[in-house]
This record gives structure tokens, sequence and C-alpha cells, in this order.
């Protein structure tokens, strides 16, 4: 019987481990070991993708400590859990900067349910990566990026078979881009992969500016 987006993805998510041999200074969160966690991250796909509807990818560097990496699912925080995707849950009441901004877009998009139904968001690195007790990138440093590569090409790789469109691809973050651009050319997933900021960086450096982003991010991902 054919599965769906949501088994699909459930299954790939709930297999994850990091390697073993990471620099003394780095750890890598994996929330998907936790069962609170894995039960809320179960609800969640089978709440927005029990189908097997293509949907346009979207890919963030890797999840920060106080996002993804503790809800186990991208760019959402406990709140944005509880209130916008209406799975409760007891993992805190901290914001997230990058979520804040990511729900805010999805309400201007049409809401949950309707953002959910055409667009997927993850991560190159789906694990958190810390250092110094702070978030990390996996690109920050030559030796995790080419110790974590393998890892990152098999991800996007399994990620693509849960459901992509093939037409177009998003990253967020220019630096993301590159790692990302660098892998479609190997692997032949996407016809082409496109580039808008980080919110991240938005909501630190440009929340002035919020309106246009919110705007750009919505024109690109409704074409």
């Amino acid at each position: 019987m054919k599965t769906t987006f949501a088994e699909r993805a459930f299954k790939y998510f709930s297999r994850l481990s990091p390697p073993d041999n990471l620099p003394g200074e780095i750890t890598i969160l994996n929330p998907y070991k936790k069962p609170e966690v894995k039960n809320a991250v179960q609800k969640f796909f089978n709440k927005y993708f029990d189908d097997n509807k293509k949907r346009i990818f979207v890919f963030g560097i890797n999840p920060g400590r106080f996002g993804g990496g503790l809800t186990g699912i991208s760019f959402t925080d406990p709140v944005a859990l509880r209130n916008d995707c209406e799975i409760e849950n007891d993992l805190g009441d901290r914001k997230e900067l990058s979520s804040k901004f990511i729900y805010k877009m999805i309400s201007e998009y049409g809401g949950v349910r309707k953002f959910y139904s055409d667009i997927f968001i993850t991560a190159i690195y789906p694990l958190a990566i810390i250092r110094d007790g702070k978030n990390f990138n996996y690109y920050d440093t030559p030796s995790l990026v080419s110790l974590l590569k393998p890892q990152i090409k098999k991800s996007v790789k399994e990620q693509f078979g849960f459901g992509a469109r093939i037409d177009f691809a998003v990253s967020l973050g220019k630096k993301n881009a590159k790692y990302l651009k660098e892998i479609n050319d190997e692997l032949h997933l996407f016809n082409e992969i496109k580039v808008l900021d980080h919110p991240r960086y938005i909501m630190q450096y440009k929340l002035k500016k919020i309106d246009y982003y919110l705007d750009e991010y919505i024109n690109m991902l409704t074409l």
C-alpha cells in the first residue's frame, strides 16, 4: 500500500542519529529520541501532511535549540506548535525569533492548513548543532562541513522523497544556498534553487523592513 507524505516524513525523522566522530566542542541535539517530541511530530505530520500532494520544499540551515531542535518541527517553537498548529505540548513557553517570523508569514499566506498543504519547511541538516551552549551552523567550520557532508547529501535526497515539487526549492540564507546548490548539482533533484534571506537575519537586523520580507516570502512561495 502506498504511504503518505506524513508517513514517509515521520519515519525519516524518527530514525535520525548524529555521527559518532564529532569534534569535542560540538554537540548535536536529537529531539526525536524524546517520546513527547516524537508524539507531537507524528501528530503534526498526520494533521497537515496526510496525503500525497507535491509541495515546495524550503530548506533552512540546521534547527535552532529553541525551535526545531526542541520541538522536532522546523522553525516551530513550542508556542507556535501549541497556538498556531494546535498541537498541545509541555515543551515550554519560550518563543524563538525565526519561528515568530515564519508563523507571521504563514498567517499572511492564509494560515497553517493552507500553507502546509502547499509547502514543506525543513533543514539541510535536520538536527540542532550546539557549540559552547549556543546555536552553531553546519557550515561554520570547514571540518564540520566535511564531516557532515555525506549525511547532508543523504538528508536532502531522502527528504526529497517525501513528495517534493521539482520545479524549484528555496534556501533560507545565502551561504546555505551555496551548499544546497552544490548538492543539487550532484543529485539533480530540483530544476532551480531560489534564495530568501534567513528569518533570524531579518528579525535581528531588518525588523523595520519586516513587511517587505514577508511580501518577498509570499511572492516567491505562491508562484
